[in-house]
């Protein structure tokens, strides 16, 4: 793996001022370069850093949707991520210095959202017919659906004990989304939220006991909410005046990070103190926090 790579770089900071080595703390992606590509940066927001180098011809959809997506390995030395590159979207996988990118899955389909498992060996994705979920190897093999063919269900999110995968699922008929829960193995599916609203990217808190979720439940504007596992305990992360998108838990759970307008913020739970780490001219989303300190990955 090419982490040690990464790590050793020194690099400019996005966010001005000084060379700063990149540990780093979190993925996201930006079209700062034109095409959407995955970056790494420090959790202060220093070290911005673009993790491939390939040029893209952006004026096409297909090189315009380069990577998205972006998700760590439980180990943090791969990073799993979709791509249209191909024409449709699909599930690739990539050494965190940008480096050894392998196509995981190859269908006329498109592939969205992986997730790792938390022993790194399966990678559970959402694919649009009109909306599954899959679970695969981490090499790509073996992928079967474990969602409902005849509802629409999308955005999975592997559980830190493995137990459970949450996802979004639509009501027919309907606009209303709620968060589910699954096993694995496609069994026990139940409803976890009953908000009666619109609910995007469910992400699991390190322990396992509370899930952070996008919803318009309280009006217009899209807000972070957290529920406990038993679908107990709905509460709002922050006062917002924006639309704020794809939360993600980082790992030592004191933060949150999330994207609005354009830009990567960080809130603190409990406390509500929002940071805001890149810049919104980027075009800036997906954040994705390393599971791993720096000191583990090397």
């Amino acid at each position: 793996m090419a982490a040690l790579v990464t790590v050793a770089a020194m690099i400019v900071a996005g966010c001005g001022g000084g060379e700063v080595k990149a540990r780093p703390d979190l993925a996201f992606v930006s079209t700062r370069d034109g095409d959407y590509s995955i970056y790494e940066m420090n959790v202060d927001g220093k070290g911005q850093r673009r993790l491939t180098d390939t040029e893209t011809d952006s004026s096409t959809p297909e090189a315009l949707f380069f990577q998205v997506e972006p998700a760590w390995s439980p180990n943090g030395k791969t990073i799993a991520f979709s791509s249209r590159r191909n024409g449709t979207f699909d599930i690739f996988a990539m050494n965190v210095g940008g480096t050894g990118t392998e196509r995981l899955t190859s269908t006329k389909e498109n592939d969205s959202h992986p997730t790792w498992s938390p022993d790194g060996d399966r990678i559970v994705f959402a694919r649009d017919d009109p909306g599954d979920i899959y679970v695969m190897n981490a090499d790509g093999s073996s992928a079967r659906r474990i969602s409902d063919p005849a509802v629409e269900e999308s955005e999975p999110a592997w559980s830190p004990d493995g137990e459970w995968i949450a996802y979004v699922r639509r009501t027919p008929g309907t606009p209303v989304r709620e968060v589910w829960l699954v096993r694995p193995d496609g069994s026990g599916p139940r409803a976890m939220t009953s908000v009666d609203a619109k609910v995007f990217t469910p992400a699991w808190s390190p322990d396992g006991k509370r899930i952070v979720f996008t919803s318009n439940h309280d009006g217009e504007v899209f807000e972070l909410y957290t529920i406990g596992v038993d679908g107990k305990g709905l509460r709002s992360v922050t006062p917002t005046a924006g639309d704020m998108f794809e939360p993600s838990w980082s790992p030592d759970g004191s933060l949150i990070a999330f994207s609005e307008a354009g830009a990567i913020f960080t809130v603190e739970l409990g406390g509500g103190d929002v940071k805001k780490l890149t810049d919104t001219e980027s075009n800036d989303s997906s954040p994705s926090w390393n599971p791993k300190p720096p000191a583990e990955t090397d």
